[in-house]
């Protein structure tokens, strides 16, 4: 075995970077499928390309780029308003430290790490800690119930439950005797308040570990096969307990290699800003994983991202990948707007030439048209810039359907965003979409090496989008019956979802198979085009839901574009552009109450008249909407309507939606 060549450098003892295919030692497996913690599977190795390189564990991604990329940033986060950066040497060492500690915790093989915060460098450290030391990381969202915890715990067998803070530490104190594998617990923020058994500071949980051997834990490491569980990513339950997604070594490594590469990441210069939950999969595959793969450096924001110190962190950073839900783009859309609405006539009017100009014609006549130089020095440079995201390659939106008039805003601005589309059952990203390779609505096309089937196709080319790769998940922690729901006899992972293909590859997302409406009549209607259409033909809806399955005809539940406040909760006052709807058809109403309680007959009109424009596109009589209702308040997370997914197919949401549809319809019918 080698030694350390230098006291600073990393041990290269353990497992080796594998060169080529040879070198690999996989465990055995019979099946593509498992559910059992101490299984192994079948890798879907392609013959020859990017599905064919070489598997490699986490550990082995890890070693390879602190050999060639130690000095450089790692990860920092923000000390007493200073950035404190930790190198992928010191990152490497911490995290070995950590692995350690889990051991000496008495952490089992196969047995899991629950981690309970917001992203931070000891998220990471503890996660890759906890890989290394031959257990399963499992991120648990921080908005989760007492119980919702306990449930991730136990599910997993968590050894050790590592907490952010004394708020998170008080969910485990009431669950913690109902966990019989739990043996600690790990604080990483803040002083205890109080002293418990079993209970650690960050830093007495870092010293540990420092009698156990670096043989002890060399040998954890080198017995790791790149097909064998590593990670687990909880689902997010919305219609039960949620399931405990097995990733493998080889699904996080293999995936991460082939995301990076297929969008022209460069070792060593990438940077991004983490802020979305990590126990989500397109937050840690892009922030912890590409990273790794790609020596890039992940700064950390603050805990009050999303309710407004994102934008200054953005401005610091400046990251050169940023990954935003929806919501991120839409608040920055919403803010450019209200800042240009109180622009000076003359600012205004440069703005609105510039945009007249901007990224559209480009697209669409794939020429620089006249003036967009003047236009970008005057307006999109400035934009970028005011955003924090001017060295910005690669705008991304995920996790959520987003909606046209947003991706064609933010291309006005030459601020093009690239839409992915996947799932955690498939390592994040199945469908990417980048600089000169996207279409608008479309979420790309898929990671090379990775194929998509459209099951089962109608006349018009919409199929279930199947998956099949070497991101494609391992299966359900001890759930044999729903893994075989997910994945058929080949091997391939059924979505859930509808799409269809264009000429070019590029893929749509048209609905989802049970999202399907089936009326009366029997005409199978899918209803994400229809709200879509409603929703870019009328300025001011939110969000719309169509409403129809076993009846008579179609109708539709509206919501009005309000503020959301720091909580996400959607407020009563209108947004601006709903303002700007309202004032351009004389209404001087600031809330959506002003408008529902009187049924402003010039908004109403409005409306109507966008649900005629949208009817008259309608493919049948049986797809055109009948019957709206605007509700009183826009949905939202807390209050049910959407999951974590943002889905807006919530069955509470259609019995509430229907017993306020009925009552209007009855109204109507009795006038």
């Amino acid at each position: 075995m080698a030694g350390n060549c230098c006291p600073c450098c990393p041990r290269t003892t353990g497992a080796s970077v594998p060169l080529k295919l040879s070198d690999v030692s996989l465990a055995t497996a019979e099946q593509l499928w498992c559910t059992s913690r101490d299984q192994a599977v079948k890798l879907r190795m392609a013959e020859t390309g990017l599905g064919s390189e070489a598997p490699m564990t986490v550990h082995q991604m890890f070693l390879k780029t602190v050999k060639i990329y130690g000095d450089l940033p790692a990860v920092a986060s923000k000390k007493e308003g200073q950035w404190v950066t930790l190198t992928w040497k010191e990152y490497y060492q911490q995290c070995r430290s950590a692995a350690k500690s889990f051991l000496k915790l008495g952490l089992e093989r196969y047995h899991g790490v629950g981690i309970l915060g917001f992203n931070s460098p000891e998220w990471f450290i503890s996660d890759i800690g906890c890989i290394l030391a031959g257990g399963f990381a499992a991120g648990i969202y921080t908005t989760n119930s007492p119980e919702a915890c306990q449930f991730v715990a136990d599910n997993c067998e968590a050894n050790v439950l590592v907490v952010e803070n004394h708020k998170q530490l008080l969910k485990i104190l009431q669950i913690k005797d109902q966990l019989p594998h739990l043996k600690a617990i790990v604080q990483y923020k803040d002083e205890l308040q109080q002293k418990l058994p079993n209970l650690y500071t960050w830093a007495e949980f870092m010293k540990l570990g420092e009698e156990v051997s670096d043989e002890w834990l060399d040998a954890v490491v080198d017995s790791q096969r790149a097909n064998q569980c590593c990670t687990l990513i909880y689902t997010s339950g919305t219609t039960g307990n949620p399931k405990g997604v097995m990733l493998s070594h080889d699904n996080i490594t293999w995936t991460s290699n082939a995301a990076g590469t297929m969008t022209g990441l460069q070792h060593g210069v990438e940077c991004v800003v983490s802020y979305l939950p990590l126990s989500h999969v397109a937050a840690q595959v892009n922030d912890m994983w590409i990273c790794m793969r790609f020596a890039g450096a992940t700064y950390f924001a603050d805990p009050d991202a999303l309710k407004g110190s994102l934008g200054t962190t953005l401005k610091e950073v400046r990251p050169t990948s940023f990954l935003g839900v929806p919501r991120v783009w839409e608040k920055m859309q919403e803010k450019i707007k209200a800042i240009g609405a109180k622009s000076s006539g003359m600012k205004k009017r440069v703005a609105d030439w510039a945009k007249s100009i901007g990224f559209p014609n480009i697209l669409h006549n794939n020429l620089v048209p006249w003036g967009f130089m003047l236009a970008n020095n005057l307006v999109f440079k400035k934009v970028r810039w005011a955003l924090g995201l001017d060295r910005c390659k690669n705008c991304l939106t995920g996790a959520a359907p987003i909606t046209k008039e947003t991706l064609e805003y933010f291309m006005s601005l030459s601020l093009p965003l690239y839409e992915l589309y996947g799932m955690s059952e498939s390592t994040g990203p199945h469908t990417i979409s980048w600089e000169n390779n996207f279409k608008i609505m479309s979420c790309g096309k898929v990671v090379v090496g990775c194929q998509t089937r459209l099951d089962k196709p109608d006349e018009d080319g919409n199929g279930e989008i199947c998956f099949w790769g070497r991101h494609v998940f391992m299966g359900y922690l001890n759930e044999p019956e729903k893994t075989e729901e997910a994945l058929d006899q080949e091997g391939w992972l059924h979505s859930g979802d509808l799409g269809k293909h264009d000429k070019d590859n590029f893929l749509f997302i048209t609905g989802r198979i049970k999202e399907l409406i089936i009326t009366a009549g029997g005409e199978n209607i899918p209803p994400v085009p229809i709200e879509d259409a409603v929703k870019a033909e009328i300025a001011i809806i939110s969000n719309a839901m169509l409403l129809g399955d076993k009846l008579k005809f179609l109708s539709m539940m509206l919501t009005l574009k309000c503020v959301v406040d720091d909580n996400g909760e959607p407020t009563d006052e209108l947004t601006p552009e709903a303002v700007a709807f309202c004032h351009q058809r004389g209404i001087m109403a600031t809330t959506a109450s002003e408008i529902i309680a009187s049924k402003e007959p010039a908004i109403y009109k409005a409306i109507q008249e966008g649900i005629e424009r949208v009817n008259a596109k309608a493919t049948s009589n049986a797809q055109r909407v009948q019957k709206w209702v605007i509700l009183d308040r826009d949905f939202s997370i807390s209050g049910g309507e959407l999951g974590e997914s943002v889905s807006v197919r919530n069955q509470l949401l259609v019995f509430i939606g229907w017993f306020c549809l009925f009552e209007h319809v009855t109204e109507e019918s009795s006038e």
